[in-house]
């Protein structure tokens, strides 16, 4: 038998999952065949429409060894499982003579544990101890889900949250599931033979494919203890998120409330003199806390720094006398232990690396309304660790409809770790250890000239923060009048989208405006893609997460250029060390926060082949400001204009048609 050749693979998927080939496509499929096979890492700009997953799965599995897709979303984690990996392998089946085998991985808090099931949660001493299921009144939501958890317990095969529907809240949740330091381990646990989390394990490990997300991955890299099988391909999809989420499971955090809880589910486990320590600590850091004022603390101030080194050594000692103190009279012993053990953990952790100093880190402290103060630490830059944890002993593809940002891919990659393609860091001893990569743009199956309009509002006032715009209102208004609604507004603050939204549903009531955090996205969305007069106004989640093709959504408008906070704790300071090292902070930082989101944000514009529409951009910095070209570089190639008559023509002329396209598919009327 010869060996089938990539092009007659990837027909064969193409056509298993009902779809057309593509030059993009194919362009990608041969060069993460070719990387792969010459075990070398590349970014791959694969724009919507491409099919970039059948782009990567195919030359994956025609290679043989073990792949670990990792990606940002849910949606994209069940497409894969449920939808392209089971055509795909059936597709290639009677062309590689073999079936491979795949699965999904998510960190064990996913999934239901069967010993808080059946024993319920240990609870801290001053809520008593109870059932959960007694305790929860069966006519409250509560009680009614952790019900509902229990039967569905007896029908899963997964355990996995993502498999419960409707799904549940995250307090109802927490009654089932624990986190891996929480877990009794499968050798100690009565349910361990029959434990949903190590069922996953043992699938991912006797899989080919393995679909796990950013955060699994980046605790893979991070804790040192493997928790993914060893593989040697690594796909990151969707790779323009993976910074922020190996950031997100870098940051440790500490509150008032956390470390009270690690009191009380520690005091009766160990003796009096190790629970006090902990208990005085716990005060002083609460007064502290409460004083705490919102921002970033380049140095740690005495007050602060006393209360974290009696919080770190009190912690320390109370994990030590842990282990030498059993009360009989706590049931469950092991699962309270456990539970305790972890909650106290934590806290030593990020006190002990916090008082540690380490410039690399970033401490700030945040206040919110609801849960008060809390005290942050987080890296001032991942590339060190992706560079040394994610590109070993693997050939990586990286990729996302956004990765080429101001026209190439060096912003990108040096947020990974890499240097300017195709060279490596001056001056750098280990220059020659560095990763060499390659990055493509496949572009994408879409006319944007044709298709799209962008449109800056040059005569608009520049926004000031916080400002009110009164200006950009009555443009925002003037644009959804021409558009017949069909309208998803981004916001760069939640305060800028339900401002806008309270002003426009007084001025054009006709047109129905859902605003974002009034119901879920998934809900939001479906009522924006029912009814063509909707608009849809929300932030950061819609930038990035919506994706309704058609005539609901014909123009996407952004408030301003999505510039990071100034007095953003961790943004700040990375620009602030760009710029002390010799190079252009706003530029490496803040420009390129702001480029991807607008990368994203225009990219909600077309979706499909037959869409047509404008993003309006209300902020005249694009067009006038000297970052504007690096902006617009980063966003799809529409059609640019600033003639504010123009695109209210043009508009009109898309509502007209998309009016009369669907009068025609309503057919006559009898």
């Amino acid at each position: 038998m010869t060996k089938p050749s990539l092009s007659e693979l990837l027909h064969a998927a193409v056509t298993a999952v009902g779809g057309t080939e593509r030059p993009g496509q194919v362009t990608m499929a041969e060069s993460v065949a070719e990387a792969i096979d010459g075990d070398a890492h590349l970014l791959v700009q694969a724009g919507t429409g491409t099919g970039k997953s059948l782009g990567y799965l195919v030359p994956a599995l025609a290679h043989g060894e073990r792949v670990v897709i990792a990606t940002a979303t849910l949606a994209l984690q069940r497409q894969l499982v449920e939808r392209d990996l089971p055509r795909t392998v059936d597709a290639l089946h009677p062309l590689l003579r073999r079936r491979p085998q795949f699965a999904m991985l998510k960190g064990r808090s996913n999934y239901l544990c069967l010993h808080r099931l059946h024993e319920g949660v240990p609870q801290d001493e001053e809520e008593g101890l109870f059932d959960q299921f007694e305790a929860a009144a069966p006519t409250s939501k509560l009680g009614q889900d952790l019900l509902r958890m229990r039967d569905w317990a007896d029908e899963t095969e997964t355990g996995d949250r993502d498999d419960l529907t409707p799904g549940v809240s995250d307090r109802a949740w927490s009654q089932v599931s624990v986190s891996s330091r929480e877990c009794l381990g499968a050798s100690k646990c009565a349910y361990g033979a029959e434990c949903f989390a190590e069922m996953a394990r043992e699938r991912a490990k006797l899989s080919e494919v393995v679909v796990t997300n950013h955060a699994l991955l980046a605790i893979d890299a991070i804790e040192g203890a493997p928790v993914l099988p060893s593989h040697e391909v690594l796909v990151v999809d969707e790779a323009h998120e993976l910074v922020s989420r190996v950031t997100g499971v870098a940051t440790g955090e500490l509150t008032p409330g956390q470390v009270n809880r690690a009191v009380r589910r520690s005091a009766k486990l160990v003796n009096e003199k190790a629970a006090d320590q902990l208990q005085t600590a716990a005060e002083t850091f609460e007064r502290i806390m409460e004083l705490a004022l919102p921002g970033r603390l380049e140095e740690i101030p005495e007050d602060l720094g006393y209360a974290l080194l009696a919080l770190r050594d009190a912690a320390r000692n109370v994990i030590s006398a842990m282990g030498a103190t059993r009360d009989k009279s706590v049931t469950d012993e092991d699962a309270v232990r456990k539970q305790a053990m972890a909650a106290v953990e934590s806290v030593h952790d990020v006190a002990e690396r916090i008082t540690a100093g380490s410039e690399w880190d970033v401490v700030w402290y945040e206040r919110h309304d609801r849960f008060g103060a809390s005290l942050r630490v987080a890296p001032m830059s991942v590339s060190g660790l992706l560079r040394e944890k994610l590109f070993t002993d693997r050939s990586v593809i990286l990729t996302s409809a956004t990765l080429k940002l101001g026209g190439d891919f060096n912003g990108v990659g040096a947020s990974l770790g890499l240097a300017p393609e195709g060279t490596a860091a001056p001056g750098d001893a280990s220059a020659e250890e560095l990763p060499v990569w390659k990055g493509i743009d496949v572009g994408s199956p879409f006319d944007y000239g044709k298709q799209g309009i962008l449109y800056v509002a040059k005569h608009l006032a520049r926004p000031a923060r916080d400002g009110a715009r009164t200006d950009m209102l009555d443009e925002l208004t003037e644009l959804i009048q021409a558009s017949g609604g069909r309208t998803l507004g981004l916001f760069s603050s939640m305060r800028g989208a339900q401002s806008a939204a309270e002003e426009l549903r007084s001025r054009i009531p006709e047109y129905p405006i859902l605003l974002q955090g009034e119901e879920t996205l998934g809900e939001l969305i479906k009522g924006f893609a029912a009814d063509p007069r909707t608009c849809l106004f929300g932030t950061l989640s819609l930038w990035q997460g919506v994706d309704v093709p058609g005539a609901s959504c014909q123009l996407v408008v952004m408030d301003k250029i999505p510039f990071p906070r100034p007095d953003d704790p961790l943004l700040s300071a990375r620009q602030k060390a760009v710029e002390e090292a010799g190079g252009n902070g706003f530029m490496a930082i803040a420009a390129t926060h702001a480029a991807l989101l607008m990368a994203q944000g225009s990219g909600r514009l077309v979706r499909a082949s037959g869409d047509r529409g404008v993003v309006a951009v209300l902020d005249p910095r694009l067009a006038t400001a000297r970052y504007g070209s690096y902006l617009k570089a980063s966003m799809p190639d529409f059609w640019y204009t600033t003639d504010r008559n123009q695109v209210r023509r043009s508009l009109s002329a898309i509502d007209a048609a998309a009016k009369a396209e669907a009068d025609t598919d309503a057919g006559p009327v009898s």
